[in-house]
């Protein structure tokens, strides 16, 4: 035991000195090396301006909302006191020019009615497993009768007989909507049952 205690002791005195010896070591000397980047300007690449043709699209009516019925139709003006601006001497200078406003079909005095219909494919894999549904779509009819555009309200099942609702329902044309005896554009529903009978 005595042995290990001087052992240990001994051990302790040489690596002290030895430390010491590592520590009065002369520093080296430390040079700063700084490196940068060079940085070469890219090349001019050239430009060329493409000219676009510009064209005129017909402005796109706004669609109706989904699931807005005629929930504020068949309001009495009059009973809150306002009435068609005759005795106040409004017109259309406040409104705006309103030829190309779109209506509903729940607003109009006789809504569109279809005198000339397309058919609609039936899509190849629903006949094949015998699929029936049916489509509701919104159209948008011009003031001459013709299909402007046309979007899915709802469908059942989801996706399957869509395409082919929206092509078919292009090919009709409808009887025009009357407002106060003119004819005017509106949005109109319209249901397509798709049926293997």
């Amino acid at each position: 035991m005595v042995l290990g205690l001087v052992l240990v002791f001994g051990l302790i005195l040489w690596m002290n000195r030895y430390m010491g010896q590592v520590e009065k070591a002369p520093a080296q000397e430390v040079t700063d090396i700084a490196v940068a980047r060079e940085i070469k300007p890219e090349p001019k690449k050239e430009i060329k301006k493409v000219e676009t043709k510009r064209q005129v699209a017909k402005a796109q009516a706004p669609a109706p909302f989904k699931g807005f019925g005629a929930g504020l139709s068949g309001i009495d003006m009059g009973a809150l006191g306002l009435d068609d601006g005759q005795e106040r001497g409004l017109d259309d200078s406040l409104l705006g020019k309103t030829g190309n406003a779109v209506m509903t079909a729940d607003l109009v005095d006789v809504p569109p009615k279809p005198v000339a219909r397309g058919s609609f494919k039936y899509p190849p894999a629903a006949k094949k497993n015998g699929v029936k549904g049916y489509v509701v779509l919104s159209v948008l009819v011009e003031a001459d009768g013709s299909v402007n555009q046309v979007q899915v309200l709802e469908s059942s099942p989801s996706g399957i007989f869509d395409a082919s609702a929206l092509q078919g329902i292009r090919a009709w044309h409808f009887e025009p909507a009357k407002y106060k005896g003119e004819t005017v554009r509106v949005w109109a529903k319209q249901k397509i049952r798709f049926d293997l009978s």
